[in-house]
């Protein structure tokens, strides 16, 4: 199977599934390597093809979102031992953190793709997280972030934005 034939199977995949696709994964089902895969990965992301990775592996952006969902980027600011309770404010009133966004001084816009959407999803980010040793990205702008979040209806994102309020996470 040559390139474009293996990239557009990964499209197709992508396409087929509604969770994210660990890249490993798609090496074993295509017979490549991983490194193969984010080579792909990076070939299509450069032709407008909108993948999302995420801690769970691929996922195709437009995939997820339904017509009727709505999103809205809130800006935040709190201290990494709450970080747990912020999500957890996001998912549990049903909305998807879809990203992180700092805004640096220097590079511009940075972000990663999330997309939690349950306890379980946010746990588990925290756990590699943990392991990992990393630092969040908010670290880099004195804790201040924002984060797309998406939602079925526009009263969950109100919810969202009350209880982040509550909590005296959210800027203006």
């Amino acid at each position: 199977m040559d390139g474009n034939m293996r990239r557009e199977a990964i499209m197709e995949r992508l396409r087929k599934s509604g969770v994210p696709v660990a890249g490993t994964l798609l090496a074993s089902e295509l017979g490549v390597s991983r490194q193969v895969i984010v080579q792909d990965i990076a070939l299509l992301r450069a032709t407008d093809k909108n993948i999302m990775s995420t801690n769970k592996g691929y996922l195709l952006f437009d995939h997820h979102k339904k017509d009727d969902s709505v999103r809205r980027v809130f800006r935040v600011k709190h201290a990494n031992e709450q970080m747990e309770n912020e999500l957890y404010i996001i998912v549990d009133q049903g909305a998807k953190v879809l990203d992180v966004i700092v805004e640096h001084e220097i590079y511009g816009q940075l972000s990663a793709d999330l997309y939690l959407k349950s306890r379980s999803d946010v746990d588990e980010f925290l756990e590699a997280n943990r392991k990992s040793k990393s630092k969040p990205l908010k670290t880099l702008t004195e804790d201040v972030h924002y984060h797309t979040v998406e939602a079925k209806t526009e009263e969950i994102l109100k919810k969202v934005e009350k209880k982040l309020t509550e909590e005296g996470y959210l800027l203006s």
